[in-house]
């Protein structure tokens, strides 16, 4: 049983003396609760700490990812571009170097991850959005296309019809016909599995795609 105030954590390291050492850490925090692994379930928070994202952590990575882990707090010597991307894809949401990874911030990572939140090194944060923002520059936007999925007149029209516009004013302004603007809301509802046209503004909305 887990005290309301304490945060529970699942620590896991590719090397021994890495894990005592961060669990000596934590423990003399109260406001995070160490658990093993008979006691964890997915919704809590992991902890990985590593030198580097080398096979061994990949693995471990992996294993927490098909348990159902999504609360993950990456520990690292070392890390690159390349390899946190890697890591995002396998659920980590929290990542700081060991050099700067004292109690308070591991705790403040931890409270973070278990909240739904993200952090990332300032400087590996800035380079991830400078290369997304070449993305979306150099690949998504020559084809038409959006992160979300959309095309750029798939959003003019949900935007236009959570304006209000009808079928038909939306296809005078936008100098579509009405089958065309009837076709491109139905390929939008039926790829992202929405009911209605309603449904997809909202969807739009919350995902920030309009």
């Amino acid at each position: 049983m887990f005290e309301p105030n304490r945060t529970p954590v699942l620590v896991r390291a590719t090397d021994p003396i890495l894990h005592n050492g961060v669990c000596m850490t934590l423990r003399s925090r109260d406001d995070v609760w160490l658990v093993d692994g008979e006691t964890a379930d997915p919704t809590m928070v992991a902890l990985l700490v590593t030198d580097r994202l080398d096979e061994a952590m990949t693995q471990l990575l992996s294993a927490l990812h098909h348990q159902g882990f999504t609360r993950i707090v990456l520990i690292a010597g070392e890390v690159d571009d390349n390899e946190i991307l890697n890591a995002i894809e396998h659920g980590v949401c929290a990542v700081a170097r060991r050099s700067e990874a004292g109690a308070d911030v591991l705790v403040r990572l931890i409270k973070a991850a278990a909240a739904g939140e993200g952090a990332l090194p300032p400087d590996l944060l800035g380079r991830l959005l400078h290369r997304v923002s070449r993305l979306q520059r150099q690949v998504l936007q020559p084809r038409g296309l959006q992160f979300g999925g959309m095309s750029s007149r798939e959003t003019e029209v949900l935007k236009l019809v959570a304006s209000g516009f009808s079928t038909q004013e939306i296809a005078d302004q936008l100098c579509y016909s009405q089958r065309t603007v009837k076709s491109i809301l139905h390929d939008v509802t039926n790829r992202f599995q929405l009911r209605n046209r309603s449904h997809a503004v909202a969807y739009a909305l919350r995902e920030g795609l309009i």
